[in-house]
This record gives C-alpha cells, sequence and structure tokens, in this order.
C-alpha cells in the first residue's frame, strides 16, 4: 500500500530558504571562527558576537539542528565539517564564497522569476553595475574570493590530481587557473608534471603567492592572458574548470577550439563542472548552478556530460569519456 500524499516534502523545499539564510547570517557573524577558538555557552557566545538576546539561543539551537553546530553540557561547538571550512583562521576556508552569496546572490535570487520571463541578468548588471569588475579591481577582496575558491574546489582538485592517468603526460595548464589550487595538488601527486596556470593578470601575485608556498616556483608558472582574445599556453594537458559554463554556446565552443589548437596530437582537455545527468533529472545542484548562470550572466548555462562530449567531438577530439569526480561533479576527456 502506498504512502497516503503528504505536504511535507513541499513545504521543506518551498521554506529552504530559512535554514539557508540561518547558515549564511552564522558565517557572516563569525560563528564558526568564535568556535574553533573554544567552546561557549549561549550567554557567552550571544556576547561575544553582539546579538540581543530575544532570539540568540533559538538562532544557536537551529545550527545544531540543521547540523552546522553541536551542544553538549549546555556549550556549543563545531562540527568537525563546520570547524575545517567555517573558520576564517584555517586556509581550507570556503566561507568567502557564502559571503558572497549572502551579501550578493540571496537577494538576486528573489528576482528569479523575473529571469526566467526576460532571460536576463538578476545581478548589479540590472542597474549598470559589474561585481567581477569590482571584485578584481580590489585585490584584498579577489584575494579572499580566490582563497574560497580553493578551499571549495579541493575535493575536486585531490581527485583530479588522483584519478586521470598523469603518468602519460609531462606537461599541463590549468586555464582560468585563479590562486592555482589544481596546479598545486597535480603537482604535488605527480612530481615530473611541470606547467602553471593561465589567467587574468590580476591574478598573477595571487597565484605566484600560493605556488611558493609549496616550494613549487619552479616547476609552476603563471601565465597572464584573456582566453578570448589570447592564445592558450600549450601543454599535454590542459583543463577548464568551471569555466565553460559561464559562456554562451558559441563562445563555448570558441574555448574549446583554442584548447584543441593548444593540445598536440595525444594530448588531453580536462573540462570539469558540477555537470547536470544526461537525463536531467538528478544533479540538482547542476540544474540550480545553471539558474544561478541565469542570474549571473548574460548567456552562461551548465550542461550535461553528452552535451559537452558532443562539443568536443565537434571540435576535432577523436576520445572522449565522461568520468565522475566527487559530489555533483564531473569531468570530460577528450583526447586529441
Amino acid at each position: 500500500m502506498s504512502p497516503s500524499p503528504s505536504p511535507e516534502n513541499i513545504m521543506q523545499l518551498g521554506m529552504a530558504f530559512w535554514g539557508s539564510k540561518t547558515l549564511l547570517s552564522a558565517v557572516e557573524l563569525e560563528v564558526f571562527t568564535e568556535l574553533a577558538r573554544q567552546p561557549l555557552n549561549a550567554e557567552t557566545l550571544q556576547t561575544r558576537l553582539g546579538l540581543h538576546p530575544r532570539s540568540a539561543h533559538d538562532f544557536f539551537d537551529a545550527l545544531v539542528a540543521l547540523g552546522m553546530l553541536e551542544r553538549r553540557n549546555g556549550f556549543y561547538t563545531n562540527t568537525p565539517d563546520t570547524n575545517i571550512f567555517l573558520d576564517k583562521a584555517k586556509p581550507s576556508y570556503i566561507g568567502g564564497f557564502l559571503e558572497m552569496a549572502n551579501a550578493r546572490l540571496y537577494k538576486f535570487w528573489g528576482s528569479l522569476t523575473e529571469g526566467l520571463k526576460t532571460g536576463l541578468p538578476q545581478n548589479e548588471a540590472k542597474e549598470g553595475g559589474d561585481f567581477f569588475g569590482t571584485l578584481y579591481a580590489d585585490p584584498t577582496k579577489l584575494k579572499a574570493f580566490l582563497q574560497s575558491m580553493t578551499g571549495l574546489s579541493m575535493g575536486v582538485s585531490k581527485a583530479i590530481a588522483h584519478q586521470f592517468p598523469w603518468e602519460q603526460y609531462r606537461t599541463f595548464f590549468d586555464i582560468g587557473s585563479a590562486q592555482g589550487g589544481l596546479v598545486v595538488q597535480v603537482a604535488l601527486a605527480h612530481p615530473h608534471i611541470k606547467g602553471g596556470g593561465f589567467d587574468l593578470p590580476v591574478t598573477g601575485p595571487i597565484f605566484e603567492e600560493y605556488i611558493r608556498s609549496f616550494d613549487l616556483n619552479d616547476r609552476l608558472r603563471f601565465i597572464p592572458g584573456d582566453f578570448f582574445q589570447d592564445p592558450l599556453p600549450k601543454a599535454d594537458v590542459v583543463s577548464m574548470g568551471h569555466i565553460l559554463h559561464d559562456w554562451n554556446l558559441e563562445e563555448k565552443r570558441l574555448l574549446i577550439a583554442k584548447a584543441y589548437d593548444a593540445l598536440p596530437d595525444g594530448g588531453a582537455l580536462i573540462v570539469f563542472e558540477s555537470l547536470i545527468d544526461d537525463e536531467r533529472q538528478a544533479n540538482v545542484f547542476g540544474l540550480l548552478m545553471s539558474l544561478n548562470m541565469l542570474i549571473e550572466l548574460s548567456g552562461g548555462f551548465d550542461y550535461t556530460g553528452a552535451d559537452c562530449t558532443a562539443w568536443l567531438k565537434e571540435a576535432g577530439f577523436r576520445e572522449t569519456r565522461v568520468e565522475h569526480l566527487i559530489g555533483p561533479d564531473s569531468m570530460v576527456i577528450g583526447i586529441k
């Protein structure tokens, strides 16, 4: 006998923003950074954070119920996950991305219906602004954002470093390399690999500082450039991670063609994203990320592994395959 229909799932999803905003506010208030120093009771934590007593206790207990905090004998502590990823003092901190979501995306997603009707971005562009231009103009904010992206992608970077057959290749460049998280993980796991990152010039000092922190500057280097205007670095392997989804179909095909031109015969292109499953019904994060491209950009959209495979074959790649990495992320590999 099938269960009776219930509104529970509908209501949980419809009101999911309650939990999301509770977490985002906790990141903004640095709850997890404070508790990484020592466990605290509700009164002390409320005072440290400068909160009004009316709802502080409910706030902390909601974070417990959401699985973001633990409470023992009246003292609050981080969970293992929040202790690693939401403590600002740790290099694994990914809260910069959540800070951006709280300050920007949360309100812009309130205009999703308008975006669905118009097909237009719903961010600063509506009023003539440019978030990424502003971000890249502030070295401090840019570094914090790129650090958060490194932490957010660390699992994927390690998976690629161990899953791809690097022993068959000698050189590697990551296109749109940001802080250099992927090339560092590959270089650490494979001492024979040389190469580096290719990105806008403003990211160069941040990339080079990160590379030096691992003592890899003798094997990895930064090449400044614009991947639409400049040729891509020549290498046995090139990668594009969370890059193609920013652009429309014509631009996607252009970038794939430029990657093809940068490779020797037998060279490999690695494209990794939160690929939508081919049936377009299972990878919720990938589908929602594509809606986020609507909010943020004029032509970007996410895609399936089958879509990407077809684009690679159109560009001339003789062999392609799709491999799952971790979580919602997968990679498409094309061999020239």
